[in-house]
């Protein structure tokens, strides 16, 4: 008696056809050998490494840092997580510039030049391409939190301008890259760190003072222990920022304005106790 054999299984997986569609992909793209130049050492000494690598087209710097790291230095520091432009973790200088690594295409860089890596400035070396970024964790420690004023409903819901929840909501993207406050000239160039809470914190510190139900004072912080007054507005920072806040206009410049009607202005102080009295 003969028996029918059974038709092959030709189902494949998700992760099956997930690499079958890559393997795909990544033999139709066009690929070429590009050179790389990454700072390796500890502890703020070192120097910078050459290093050739394959490449194919798509590819952003992280990938390319991920291949090196896989193939050739294998003890490669490299901080990242998400590869997605969204937790900030992957900050570097990518030539000269601060920018995230998962967000650099090789395409936008020269290919007659080498690609240089090398850490942010502003903040201690640990080793190859990491910091130490600790010290923003604890500025933001020392911004006085969110205070909201009593409920206006029984219920205990509050009554907000959509317009004033609007103007807070472009300083909630921040992904705390620390982008800008390696291009801050008063952190990065004049080691301020002591008197000056950079353009990151002025923006947490936005968000705060223009929330429409926060009635805390920041200003005299602002002034004296945060130092605004050392940011002369040099658009570095907004110039920097993966999430296209624009900080420099939008935060920096109204915390200013509100310095200088309180410390400067007798008539804008004026107005703002009574504002203020009136929230309460």
């Amino acid at each position: 008696m003969s028996t029918i054999p059974a038709p092959a299984n030709t189902t494949l997986t998700a992760t099956d056809a997930y690499t079958a569609a890559q393997a795909e992909q990544d033999a139709s793209a066009r690929h070429a050998t590009r050179s790389f130049r990454i700072w390796r050492g500890a502890e703020g000494t070192g120097e910078f490494v050459e290093y050739k690598q394959d490449v194919v087209e798509g590819m952003v710097v992280l990938d390319a840092v991920h291949e090196i790291q896989a193939t050739q230095a294998n003890d490669l520091a490299v901080r990242w997580n998400c590869k997605a432009g969204k937790c900030g973790s992957c900050s570097a200088e990518i030539n000269g510039n601060p920018k995230l690594m998962c967000m650099t295409r090789l395409s936008d860089l020269d290919a007659e030049k080498p690609v240089t890596i090398e850490p942010m400035r502003a903040f201690p070396h640990v080793r190859d391409l990491v910091t130490d970024v600790s010290w923003n964790y604890r500025v933001k420690q020392s911004i006085q939190p969110f205070t909201p004023r009593a409920p206006d409903a029984p219920d205990g819901t509050w009554r907000m301008q959509q317009a004033d929840v609007d103007r807070v909501q472009e300083f909630r993207k921040c992904i705390e890259c620390f982008l800008c406050q390696d291009v801050c000239h008063v952190l990065r160039d004049h080691h301020k760190q002591d008197e000056f809470i950079g353009p990151r914190f002025l923006v947490y510190a936005a968000a705060l003072e223009m929330h429409p139900l926060d009635t805390a004072d920041r200003v005299p912080a602002l002034r004296h222990e945060h130092g605004i007054g050392f940011c002369n507005i040099t658009k570095c920072c907004t110039k920097v920022c993966p999430e296209h806040i624009t900080i420099t206009d939008n935060a920096i410049i109204p915390l200013k304005e509100r310095v200088v009607d309180e410390f400067f202005d007798p008539i804008g102080k004026l107005v703002k106790i009574f504002s203020r009295r009136k929230q309460e």
